[in-house]
């Protein structure tokens, strides 16, 4: 299969190897371009491959609402520096707002831009996750997005009924801060449930417990189990002598989602 100059190119563009290299990847390949980025790959030759192995935990989390819909998007790179980068931030921002538009899926129209900025800004760069949330009828989806150094690093979106915007706002603040894995205790495996179990029954005989008090003593701490993971059963940020159940009253949380970088 014949090729073209400018697939050359677009070639080097994908993969930072050389235009030789590249040449002679689509050679090999008759012209195929996924084969030929394969061929790249296996011969040490591209310079996104070279990346893959890198560690890429900084990044950042953007955020976009548009009624009642909101997404989050995580976009990871290795360095603060360039997750702090107008380029870097404006296509977290473009993908998020394109995830508000068509969905979770519509990430994938946006993979020769990520690409193109692994060339442009030579480093490991990656869509982590990817979150979006349509509120039904009445409902409202609050958000929370905790910044530093200029961007997003720790982002919550939640849906709740029966609740004002500030009230939404105020336990989105609390979950980014008091980080809970479950809503409610039903939500929560059985196996984790036993596990944590069975690490306290180990514990509380570590300390001399007598025997007897063991079972009691093991309920008690099961229950503070839950209370640091179920959002439900957390004691509120701004007033812990309240649980976030309290805090709430009528209200309703439908749902929640938290994602941070590192």
């Amino acid at each position: 299969m014949a090729f073209t100059a400018k697939e050359v190119q677009v070639l080097r563009q994908a993969t930072g190897a050389g235009m030789m290299d590249c040449k002679k990847a689509l050679e090999e390949a008759n012209g195929d371009f996924e084969a030929a980025k394969q061929w790249l790959r296996e011969k040490g030759l591209s310079a996104s491959a070279k990346r893959d192995d890198r560690d890429n935990a900084q990044g950042l989390v953007s955020m976009c609402i548009k009624g009642n819909i909101g997404a989050m998007v995580k976009l990871k790179c290795e360095t603060d520096f360039v997750a702090s980068s107008d380029g870097f931030k404006a296509e977290a921002d473009a993908l998020a707002s394109l995830v508000v538009e068509q969905g979770e899926a519509a990430v994938s129209q946006r993979a020769t831009q990520l690409e193109d900025l692994k060339i442009l800004l030579k480093e490991k760069i990656e869509l982590g996750d990817v979150v979006r949330f349509e509120a039904a009828s009445g409902n409202i989806i609050g958000s929370y997005s905790h910044l530093q150094g200029g961007r997003g690093i720790n982002g919550v979106l939640i849906e709740m009924s029966g609740a004002t915007e500030e009230l939404a706002h105020d336990v989105a603040v609390h979950i980014a801060f008091a980080r809970p894995k479950y809503l409610v205790k039903t939500d929560v495996p059985d196996s984790v449930v036993a596990a944590e179990r069975a690490t306290l029954e180990v514990v509380t005989r570590n300390e001399g417990k007598p025997e007897q008090a063991i079972a009691k003593i093991v309920d008690g701490r099961v229950t503070g189990f839950y209370k640091d993971i179920c959002l439900l059963e957390q004691p509120y940020a701004k007033d812990d002598k309240q649980s976030v159940a309290q805090i709430i009253g009528s209200a309703k949380i439908i749902r929640f989602a938290q994602v941070e970088i590192g």
